[in-house]
Order: C-alpha cells, then structure tokens, then sequence
C-alpha cells in the first residue's frame, strides 16, 4: 500500500506541470476512517496565472485535519496576507473533507473579519463580491470545490482590506474568513 501512495503522490505531482487530472485515491487501514477505506479525490491543476500580478494562496479546511493543525472546525488562510495593488490572482486549494469554495468581499473601514450578518444558514451576502473561484481545476464560479481540488480568480484589486470567506451554508459561522490586504505599493 505504501508503494502505490508513492507512486499516487509521483502521479499527481507531474499533473500539476501538465493541467488538470483527477485520482481516486483509495486510502485504508489503522486511523483512516475508523479501518474502513475510504475513496478520496484529488486533482491537481495549473492555474491560470498572471505573471505580472501577484499569486495568494488560499487553503481551505474542515474536520480532522483543521483540528489537528489549527484547533478549530474550519480554517481558510490567505498566504501571503499583503500584497500590491494590481492584478491577483486567488489559488483556492480544498484541503478538507467538505465542499467549500472562495469569494472576495470588500472589508468595509473599520470592520474586522468575521462580523459581516449572518443569515438562517450561516451565510453572508454577496452583493458587491468582486469574485469566486468555486470551479475545479478551473477560474471563476462554479458549483464549489470539491475536496482535493483547485479553482482560482484573478482580480484587479485597488488598495485596500477584502474579507475572503468560503460561503457554503455554515461554513463562514464556522470561521471560514480570513483578511487580504492590498497596499498601494508606495
């Protein structure tokens, strides 16, 4: 089994030079679902990048693994948290076990992350988003991204603070928001 993980790990990591490939990983054994197996996908793309912008990644995470790393129920992390005003693009990778996705709101002066309204269902308003990525292995919305996968957007983002939170019902309740700030880069 050790064998064929390695070799799962060389596959997938030649797919992220090559475009979009998707692997069910079968997984069994001792501290892995109870001893049941279970299938996992993963896929592994190339994002569309704007070499003359800036590149964020934004990892998004649930369950066990948040717990274990970070204390919590969910995370989403921006990295790096700062960057200059201009082109961004936003790489979402789904670390967890849940579907989640990524949008960018406008921080408006003087507020902080995590205290936009929350509807019956955990969510906030999108109205005036500047963007998702919530599509696999491709930029822009889509119908979320699964667990394993990536999706990104590329912005034009002026100076400023911007709220990115994963918007599935619950998910930004569970704290899934992080701040990105863009300096005027003066």
């Amino acid at each position: 089994m050790v064998r064929a993980g390695r070799v799962l790990v060389a596959v997938a990591s030649a797919a992220v030079l090559t475009g979009c490939v998707t692997v069910n990983q079968q997984q069994a054994g001792p501290g892995m679902m109870h001893g049941r197996g279970a299938g996992v996908v993963r896929s592994a793309c190339t994002p569309t990048v704007d070499p003359s912008g800036a590149t964020v990644a934004v990892m998004l995470g649930d369950g066990g693994m948040v717990r274990r790393m970070h204390g919590g129920r969910a995370m989403l992390r921006v990295v790096p948290a700062s960057v200059e005003a201009g082109t961004v693009t936003l790489v979402a990778r789904n670390m967890g076990l849940r579907t989640h996705e990524l949008v960018v709101l406008p921080l408006a002066p003087g507020a902080s992350v995590g205290e936009l309204p929350q509807g019956a269902d955990g969510s906030v308003d999108e109205t005036g988003s500047l963007g998702e990525a919530s599509a696999p292995c491709a930029e822009g919305a889509g119908d979320g991204l699964p667990s394993g996968s990536v999706g990104w957007v590329t912005l034009d983002l002026s100076a400023g603070r911007y709220e990115v939170v994963c918007n599935l019902p619950h998910h930004y309740a569970a704290g899934m928001a992080d701040e990105l700030v863009v300096t005027d880069g003066s």
